[in-house]
């Protein structure tokens, strides 16, 4: 089984909201549908990028660290790594409809 850790980002306020789960594109649909208290008020979201493990453990200890980032440079830097992986950009444009 495939987990992700994703960053979505807010259209409403630009903010960015980072989370984990094995199934990325319920999770996101049940946060744009407003039933996470943690984005309910900054919808719609977006998934900005992704990166997959092979444990939830790892989703999970992968989110962390990027939490404790608190958006400095090496969060951004993360986050261009994710961007410029070929299967998560693809991933990405799939989840938004542009295949």
């Amino acid at each position: 089984m495939r987990h992700f850790t994703y960053i979505l980002k807010s259209l409403k306020d630009s903010r960015r909201y980072i989370g984990s789960s094995s199934s990325l594109l319920a999770r996101i649909n049940a946060h744009n549908a407003g039933l996470t208290t943690a984005t309910r008020n900054r919808r719609p979201l977006t998934l900005l990028c992704v990166k997959e493990f092979d444990s939830y453990k790892e989703a999970q200890q992968y989110e962390r660290y990027l939490k404790k980032l608190k958006g400095g440079n090496q969060l951004y830097k993360e986050i261009e790594q994710m961007k410029n992986n070929a299967v998560v950009a693809q991933l990405v444009e799939q989840l938004h409809g542009k295949e």
